[in-house]
């Protein structure tokens, strides 16, 4: 973590329009997403069972992750389909000089 309590998580140009990275840092699994130019992240453990949510199906703004199908939000963490019942957790997302920080939890 850095002076200003944020954790570096990568740069912009490693996470694909469209597409998520998993990274792991700090003790945290998390998934970067970009879409429309916009970055997200979120917990990449899903709530309801062992499923990673990096490598799940984005559509848009919905991640549906790869276990049971159960789908998110990635912009709020909101459950939007069964089976999860519980959100994920979403980060603060800071974009300067290149590079995608979060705020530390």
């Amino acid at each position: 973590m850095s002076e200003t309590g944020r954790i570096d998580l990568c740069g912009l140009d490693d996470v694909d329009e469209g597409g998520a990275l998993k990274v792991e840092k700090d003790g945290l699994a998390l998934a970067v997403f970009k879409v429309e130019g916009e970055v997200f992240v979120i917990s990449d453990t899903c709530t309801h069972g062992p499923g990673s949510l990096s490598e799940g199906f984005l559509d848009g703004f919905e991640i549906e992750c790869d276990f049971h199908q159960g789908c998110f939000d990635i912009r709020t963490g909101e459950v939007t389909a069964p089976p999860c019942t519980v959100p994920v957790k979403t980060y603060k997302v800071h974009v300067e000089d290149g590079r995608v920080t979060i705020e530390a939890p």
